[in-house]
């Protein structure tokens, strides 16, 4: 598995190489963004962690470089920026998570395993699919695809498994508790926002 890991204070690049090297991923570091994108261009990446301020381009161009050639790879927001804004831009661009400093090594390398098994459940689908059908929505559990009066929306795999969790426990209210630890299959913390942040972004999709 390969990580890309871009962020220009050098000591936590390299704390966050030691410790997902340790879990046998192939690390890509860099400390600009000039570097990074030409790995990018000829590496073929299982995720990528990314420093909102960075030199060159910043991490929110950099993700939004990453969607708009298509590559399909879990990003991962490392900043130490905590504005709601701020997590809205990178969601809304594609990021899939997002982390802020100073974090817990031992959490970083859980979110980037999470993240990376998503994917794979993403691509990995079966061709006997099961389908969901709610007021114009078909929902295709095993393609991984959802479709709004028969035209298909773009949603990342974060935002098809929530999507997914919510129109099975159709007509019950689901805490954003719940949809995290179900969805995420980590511990929900009270400051945690990023559930809603998704579901805005999802809602905006199915306008």
């Amino acid at each position: 598995m390969n990580v890309l890991i871009l962020d220009d204070e050098k000591e936590i690049a390299d704390l966050v190489e030691v410790y997902l090297k340790n879990e046998n991923y192939n690390i890509y570091k860099f400390y600009d963004s000039d570097d990074a994108i030409k790995c990018i261009d000829t590496v073929k990446l299982d995720c990528a962690i990314l420093d909102v301020m960075i030199k060159g381009k910043n991490g929110f161009e950099i993700c939004q470089y990453i969607r708009n050639k298509k590559l399909n790879f879990p990003i991962i927001m490392l900043t130490a920026k905590i504005e709601n804004q701020d997590k809205i831009t990178g969601l809304t661009l594609g990021a899939d998570d997002y982390i802020t400093k100073p974090f817990n090594s031992l959490e970083l390398v859980a979110r980037v395993k999470s993240a990376i098994r998503r994917y794979k459940q993403y691509n990995n689908y079966k061709t006997d699919e099961e389908k969901i059908y709610i007021d114009g929505l078909e929902i295709c559990k095993e393609q991984h695809k959802c479709l709004l009066y028969d035209k298909e929306i773009d949603l990342t795999p974060i935002e098809f498994d929530i999507l997914l969790y919510l129109a099975s426990k159709k007509g019950e209210v689901v805490s954003s508790e719940e949809l995290f630890e179900k969805v995420w299959k980590e511990k929900y913390l009270d400051n945690n926002n990023t559930v809603m942040v998704h579901i805005r972004r999802i809602r905006e999709k199915l306008k």
